[in-house]
């Protein structure tokens, strides 16, 4: 087994995936790059350096998409330490507003794709245990429900309770499970629009509401922290943050404030 490090990114041709790809590769780990975007997947690896990457265009929503490319990805680097389980879509307005096939794209990719992840990960990671980690990119949206955001948040808090239970499932076999949970980050997302009913981007609404949002440097730097450090969920930005206390110790008062997010935001 080589002695390098490693880690496979879903997602990682843009956004979170791209910055968690180039602090890794800092650090000195080989980084394989999972998407469907070949030309994103190009442009990450021209910043790392391609003899210092793999790239695998698949679709995380097919299970034996998953085995092929961790196959490939492990044939390359010898081994598997991380896999960030980090490609993900938005999906936002009213429930009603959202369509069946809307619905259904963010469902199997938000979740299904981090559950079929999860499967074909698990005999690798097993193999670089003890130390080895699943790292899910769930969400502020995972904390508490937010209004205009009830598919989204039904898949991150899907993806929090699969990083609760495979934390406890993959205990005796050394596995670390970790979950990153980011408000509005600075990505191409933000730059989508939440659903086919609207014109309007994501970026626009975020700054109606009067949220920061938070560089993507800063989720990079929770990843890092998280595969090393013995902590099951991380929030990144101010706003994820705010939400963790006040959903805890103040829950009336953040009930409050999704019900006037939601007039704010014209819904």
């Amino acid at each position: 087994m080589s002695e390098r490090k490693a880690i496979f990114i879903t997602g990682g041709g843009s956004g979170i995936g791209r910055a968690i790809a180039l602090k890794f590769a800092q650090q000195g780990w080989f980084v394989g790059l999972g998407d469907i975007s070949e030309s994103g997947m190009k442009e990450t690896a021209a910043l790392i350096g391609t003899e210092h990457t793999s790239s695998h265009v698949f679709d995380v929503r097919e299970r034996a998409a998953w085995d092929e490319a961790l196959d490939a990805f492990i044939a390359k680097s010898g081994r598997m330490d991380v896999l960030a389980n980090n490609a993900g879509i938005p999906i936002g307005g009213s429930i009603i507003e959202n369509s069946e096939d809307e619905i259904t794209r963010c469902l199997d990719i938000n979740l299904k794709g981090v559950l079929f992840g999860a499967q074909a990960a698990h005999p690798h990671l097993k193999k670089t245990a003890p130390g080895s980690c699943l790292l899910n990119t769930a969400s502020a949206a995972g904390i508490y429900g937010s209004a205009g955001g009830s598919v989204y948040c039904a898949t991150k808090f899907g993806v929090r309770g699969i990083t609760e239970s495979l934390d406890g499932e993959w205990a005796v076999d050394g596995i670390k499970v970790r979950s990153l949970m980011p408000s509005f980050i600075d990505t191409p997302l933000l730059d989508m629009v939440p659903n086919a009913g609207t014109n309007e981007h994501i970026r626009n609404r975020v700054k109606a509401s009067g949220l920061e949002i938070t560089p993507v440097e800063e989720v990079a730097e929770a990843a890092w922290r998280a595969v090393h450090e013995d902590k099951l969920h991380w929030p990144v930005g101010k706003t994820a943050k705010s939400i963790a206390f006040a959903a805890r110790w103040m829950p009336g008062r953040v009930r409050k404030q999704m019900r006037g997010q939601m007039q704010l935001l014209g819904e």
